[in-house]
């Protein structure tokens, strides 16, 4: 038995394979004591992980990036050898918002290009009327969902930067947000767009995976030098949670998985919600309509755990172009670096796989290519990036 390890997550279904491996005993079976500790917010449990306060944390894929290049914060390099999940993030929008695309759209309501250009025209039409910009919440300014909203909205010609607002609210806090007025949408992590609808709020007019058929979204993150010292404990955590997203995905084990996620020192919502975005299956409207799709949220399926390089490329490739840091050949190589599938590989006692999924399939743009990241920028009309 190792020394105890103090985990921080924050309640989101995507943290479900670390609860998961602990709360079943996964953990403890690879000679693992953890704690797990529920934080707010991102910039807390980064914080913490860079001070050592917390040996290992559920994090945004975007913050180990950062961390590693040192943007926004103190320079810490990050290692990943789990990805936690492949997408799960979804854009809910107010009723009044809703109301407001549809008068608009033109085209397939769940095809983003059709409601990026619906939501040109609202934000054109409030101009002349001097009305506010429209608000949308994300988790954090280097967050999937803060470049999700971005990527989504500017295929249509729309500024994040010049035509809305963008602003940083904590996961838990997004539904409370959009009752009081405060933002007009946000995208966010399940299960709290589920709950936004359940209490008549809110309706989810995107999966992310209609935007990117597949995006890594969360990662268990070390500090390499930790990993370093720690190799046979980095490799327990991730059998651990290779384990436990297995279990997860096993239609036999979800009501009990589900369970397990709604403990209220876990996530703390309904089962049943957990339970729907853990198949895919939610409901969109208040009136009750119900969409599903097979990619909402990859727990552990199609090689989902298996962290990226290419998928690390691509959101340095958005750091870039939102004006976060610079384009320069050593800043890929770092963020391609923080994804660690050689310690996935390495802790299951395995080859790496021939041919690796296919990365992204966005819905607008070339398809991406890490080796060609000014092309990628250049393809693109509204950013902050300068050639």
């Amino acid at each position: 038995m190792t020394a105890p390890l103090r985990i921080g997550f924050i309640p989101l279904v995507d943290a479900a394979a670390l609860i998961v491996a602990v709360d079943k005993g996964f953990a403890a079976a690879e000679g693992l004591e953890v704690e797990l500790v529920r934080e707010v917010s991102w910039s807390n449990v980064r914080d913490k992980l860079n001070i050592g306060l917390f040996d290992a944390a559920h994090l945004l894929a975007p913050v180990a990036i950062a961390s590693s290049l040192g943007l926004g914060h103190v320079k810490v390099p990050i290692a990943a050898p789990f990805s936690l999940g492949i997408n799960g993030n979804a854009i809910t929008v107010s009723p009044a918002l809703h109301a407001a695309l549809m008068e608009e759209i033109d085209g397939d309501r769940f095809d983003p290009m059709a409601t990026a250009k619906a939501l040109a025209k609202v934000v054109a039409k409030r101009r002349k009327l001097g009305a506010e910009p429209l608000t949308f919440g994300m988790t954090f300014p280097f967050s999937t969902h803060n470049y999700q909203l971005r990527f989504w909205m500017a295929a249509a010609g729309v500024d994040p930067d010049e035509d809305v607002r963008l602003v940083v609210l904590p996961p838990p806090y997004m539904v409370d947000s959009l009752k009081s007025g405060h933002v007009d949408a946000f995208c966010v992590g399940a299960p709290w767009n589920s709950i936004a609808v359940d209490l008549g709020i809110g309706h989810i007019l995107h999966f992310v995976s209609d935007i990117l058929v597949r995006a890594a979204e969360k990662v268990l993150a070390v500090r390499q030098t930790w990993a370093d010292k720690n190799p046979d404990v980095v490799a327990a955590l991730v059998r651990a949670a290779v384990k436990a997203a297995e279990f997860i995905e096993s239609p036999a084990n979800l009501t009990e998985a589900a369970q397990i996620l709604a403990q209220p020192e876990r996530i703390g919502v309904d089962a049943e919600v957990i339970q729907r975005s853990l198949v895919g299956r939610l409901k969109i409207s208040p009136e009750g309509e119900v969409r599903e799709s097979g990619r909402y949220l990859l727990v552990g399926r199609e090689e989902a755990g298996r962290p990226d390089p290419v998928q690390a490329a691509w959101l340095y490739a958005q750091m870039v172009r939102w004006g976060q840091t610079a384009l320069n050949p050593e800043g890929v190589k770092t963020a391609m670096a923080v994804f660690r599938p050689d310690l996935y590989d390495a802790a299951l006692g395995r080859r790496p796989p021939e041919q690796a999924p296919a990365a992204f399939g966005a819905f607008a743009g070339p398809v991406f290519d890490p080796d060609n990241i000014r092309g990628h920028l250049e393809a693109f009309e509204v950013g902050r990036w300068k050639a």
